[in-house]
């Protein structure tokens, strides 16, 4: 299966921003990074439209057992990895596969983490769980900043910043 859109320079509807946005911003209310994913059609590999925000569950992880998961939602997201597979698996059935995860920083900028890294790979695999492009999304004070995009780079194996342009719809 060919997946074109790990290749960069993805259109990202207006609509999906606003998605994303709305959900960094409450997040940050909540003191925690927002996540999710966007989809688009298969149709179109380089077009990403309709965002879904997913539940940051690092909070309620931390609270059971802090040991065993000592950073919290503000600097770190955690999903429920079944449901995003499920996610991922009915958007390629369906021809809307899922080519962004997003999530959002908190006071300190857009940019791709060591931890960010480490999430996507499952802990440092060599290369990510799925072939996905990464949107980070800045909210300062309460107000979103910046996005950047990222893509893995599989002679590197780093998430390098890659363009994107944003869309009517």
């Amino acid at each position: 299966m060919s997946f074109p859109w790990v290749d960069g320079k993805l259109k990202i509807s207006a609509s999906a921003f606003a998605v994303v946005e709305k959900a960094a911003v409450d997040a940050y209310a909540r003191d925690e990074e927002a996540c999710g994913y966007i989809q688009g059609p298969s149709s179109e590999p380089d077009l990403a439209v309709d965002a879904t925000e997913l539940q940051n569950l690092a909070n309620k992880y931390h609270e059971i057992d802090p040991d065993a998961h000592p950073r919290t939602g503000h600097d770190y997201f955690k999903i429920n990895a079944l449901k995003f597979e499920r996610a991922v698996e009915s958007g390629r059935a369906g021809d809307q596969p899922v080519k962004i995860f997003f999530h959002s920083h908190l006071d300190c900028g857009a940019y791709f983490s060591k931890e960010d890294a480490a999430s996507m790979t499952m802990g440092g695999q060599a290369k990510p769980a799925y072939p996905l492009c990464y949107l980070v999304t800045a909210v300062d004070k309460g107000e979103v900043t910046a996005h950047k995009l990222f893509l893995f780079n599989q002679e590197t194996k780093t998430f390098d910043e890659t363009e994107y342009s944003r869309v009517e719809g």
